[in-house]
């Protein structure tokens, strides 16, 4: 998908409404339009809308284009609950979405606190939770959110600061599952604006005349991506020259074609190592590369119920021990009270090893 900035051709500044939609709205536009493709008539496109300009734009574009294409779209806006006039807030992002004409609308309050990690990854399941029950109950066919092409680079560099493989190195991806819970509605994420810079969504907000708010979150430097977008991106432009965001954005879709290869390897590779039982062969284990040997034996761990969010590398790392570099050393403690242990040429992973 070819980047779209603020500064394309034709894009208006000027205070009278042109005639036409200014490069900014086309812009939006075409990429949600480019996005729908492919859902069936009538179907149910659910906005997540927080108030800002990414979503607002979204939502615009959406109320623009999803009745030209048969189908129906609404929107859920999510109360977190963590600011003065939270509540106030929420209700009149709703007006807003149902004034551009979305139907249903509704407003979700969560409760933050009852989600585990930092306040960040907490907001974010909860937030999600919320649109998952939403979407579920609503029997949409798909929820789309306002990531943009800034926030991929944003994601990209947080990635490459905590040391992660290529699976995170690709970033968000167009079309995705639920992020909150494997299993819970059978629709889809998706993103349209991930080719779309921050500032043609605000840009195009502007060009229609529709508020947006601003989270003063979004400024705070407690948080590492705020951090990262008012200091690191702004250096690395300085020192590198523009469009260092558009290139990381690039080298995420790179890294996620290269993560899907990698997985669909260890998929076919998983199914030749492993027994009814679920062991492994460790002979043939160890033959495979060393990327694709860790995504087996990640699938070998979530195949013995292990939850993939408390899966870190570190324990593929201590499982792989057993293939690579074995020395009669015991079974290796997993999360959710599970163990890998190595019998007889056989790699084993789950609750019954002693």
């Amino acid at each position: 998908m070819a980047r779209v900035t603020a500064t394309d051709p034709g894009h208006s500044t000027a205070g009278r409404r042109p005639a036409g939609p200014t490069a900014a709205v086309a812009a939006v536009r075409c990429a949600v339009r480019e996005s729908l493709g492919g859902l069936n008539a009538a179907a149910l496109v659910l906005i997540a809308c927080s108030g800002g300009a990414d979503s607002v734009a979204l939502a615009a574009a959406a109320a623009f284009e999803a009745p030209r294409l048969g189908l129906r779209v609404g929107g859920v806006t999510v109360n977190h609950g963590l600011q003065k006039g939270s509540a106030s807030r929420a209700a009149a992002v709703a007006a807003l979405l149902t004034g551009l004409g979305l139907e249903p609308v509704e407003v979700v309050a969560v409760d933050v606190s009852a989600h585990n990690g930092g306040p960040e990854a907490a907001a974010r399941a909860a937030r999600y939770g919320a649109l998952d029950g939403v979407a579920d109950r609503l029997r949409a066919a798909t929820v789309l959110v306002g990531h943009t092409l800034d926030d991929q680079a944003e994601t990209v560099l947080l990635s490459l600061a905590r040391g992660s493989g290529t699976r995170s190195l690709a970033g968000m991806s167009a079309v995705s599952g639920s992020p909150a819970r494997a299993k819970c509605w059978d629709g889809s994420y998706r993103r349209p604006f991930l080719a779309v810079e921050r500032a043609v969504t605000r840009a195009a907000c502007a060009d229609l005349g529709l508020p947006v708010w601003d989270d003063p979150q979004n400024g705070d430097p407690a948080f590492a991506r705020v951090r990262v977008r008012a200091d690191v991106l702004p250096v690395l432009e300085a020192a590198l020259g523009p469009g260092i965001a558009a290139a990381l954005a690039r080298t995420a879709e790179l890294a996620r074609d290269d993560a899907d290869a990698l997985d669909q390897w260890a998929a076919s590779s998983y199914a030749e190592v492993a027994d009814a039982d679920g062991s492994l062969d460790v002979g043939a284990l160890a033959q495979l590369p060393p990327a694709v040997r860790r995504r087996v034996l990640r699938l070998a761990s979530l195949q013995a119920g292990i939850p993939a969010g408390s899966l870190a590398a570190v324990h593929l790392i201590a499982i792989e021990a057993l293939v690579t570099d074995w020395h009669g050393q015991g079974s290796v403690s997993l999360p959710g009270g599970q163990r890998a242990g190595r019998r007889y040429g056989r790699l084993y992973v789950g609750t019954d090893l002693h």
